[in-house]
């Protein structure tokens, strides 16, 4: 049996079905492209495809992601269905991330999205990236109960977001320039690391002493978040150094500045739940596969006995598990796009 629902009135109705409910999702909003299959509430398949073309320009060029998803997408679905055994004529819908992210790579999805649900005669489902982030963690069991944070850490954004219901989130604070993930980025490419620098800052952190180096916090009111200023005082503290220096203290470098921007992160994330009295709490986003982020999270887990929650490292970055479970949710409400929709690429959540 389906769950439909009027989205107007959030109402629940049954509807009866013969199979279990069945959606693609697909997630093309920087440069993975990404397809997944939920059936009966449960992840099937998912298939990513990274762009490795952006390595060599320290950045996603987002003309040349664009291109690349056209390429990409149909190998992509073709593989997502083949995984989960099922031919197109089985889906039931199709989900699609509409924003936030880069506009090109959006369209190219929207638009596939658009003309797949439009052949088959199924609904068009679109979501919210960042919500999609959240709703990471429903993918498996134990999942999180209402209200809970969340921690949604990624080289977009960082934000602290109270999480009331499926589709009813608020951000309590958020960083006002830098997200965390770019700053990561930079820092990585300062030294020299490549691109994406965060999983390399993390590798070369975890052969390294944290307290070698002393970087600077900055500090904002309330629970919002500056970045901007620490990349800043790691660009100076940079200029001091001598190459012989910086290569034999790489791995103490590394573990220092991941230790203050995870600390930055994690000590607003603190006083949030304090000041909410809310003990369940989650981690979202590409930074959430960061492996001391992952560990320090748990260790306050202990002390304040809150209840924790992390998706699987592949939930983590951008993937379309997390749009179909995104999608997946929107069904049952009977929350349909129609074929004019807009891909969004400034898209806040509340």
């Amino acid at each position: 049996m389906l769950q439909l629902g009027d989205a107007s009135k959030n109402q629940v109705i049954s509807v009866q079905m013969n199979h279990p409910l069945t959606i693609l999702g697909i997630e093309s909003s920087c440069d993975e492209t990404a397809a997944a299959v939920i059936r009966g509430g449960k992840i099937v398949s998912n298939v990513v495809m990274s762009q490795l073309m952006h390595q060599k320009y320290g950045g996603v060029v987002p003309e040349l992601a664009a291109r690349a998803h056209e390429t990409n997408m149909i190998p992509v679905v073709t593989a997502a269905l083949e995984a989960a055994a099922i031919q197109k004529c089985a889906l039931d819908g199709v989900g699609f991330t509409q924003g936030p992210g880069l506009l090109g790579p959006l369209l190219v999805g929207s638009c596939f999205a658009k003309s797949f649900a439009f052949s088959l005669g199924i609904p068009l489902i679109a979501v919210h990236h960042i919500q999609a982030h959240v709703l990471a963690n429903f993918i498996d069991d134990p999942k999180p109960t209402f209200p809970f944070l969340c921690l949604t850490v990624s080289g977009g954004h960082t934000q602290i977001i109270l999480v009331q219901d499926y589709f009813s989130m608020e951000v309590l604070g958020e960083t006002q320039d830098d997200a965390v993930g770019e700053a990561f980025d930079k820092i990585a490419s300062l030294m020299g690391l490549g691109y994406p620098g965060g999983p390399l800052i993390d590798h070369y952190a975890q052969g390294g002493n944290p307290q070698a180096f002393a970087f600077p916090a900055t500090h904002m009111p309330g629970f919002d978040f500056s970045f901007s200023g620490i990349k800043t005082a790691f660009a100076l503290f940079m200029r001091k150094q001598t190459p012989e220096f910086l290569l034999a203290h790489r791995a103490d470098i590394c573990a220092s500045i991941q230790a203050i921007l995870v600390r930055m992160l994690l000590d607003k994330f603190t006083k949030a739940a304090q000041k909410s009295g809310i003990a369940t709490v989650a981690l979202a986003g590409g930074v959430a596969a960061n492996s001391y982020l992952r560990q320090q999270l748990k260790t306050l887990a202990q002390q304040h006995h809150w209840h924790i929650f992390i998706p699987a490292m592949p939930y983590c970055t951008d993937n379309a598990a997390m749009v179909a479970i995104a999608a997946y949710y929107k069904y049952q409400l009977n929350e349909f796009a129609d074929l004019s929709i807009k891909s969004l690429p400034r898209y806040p959540i509340g």
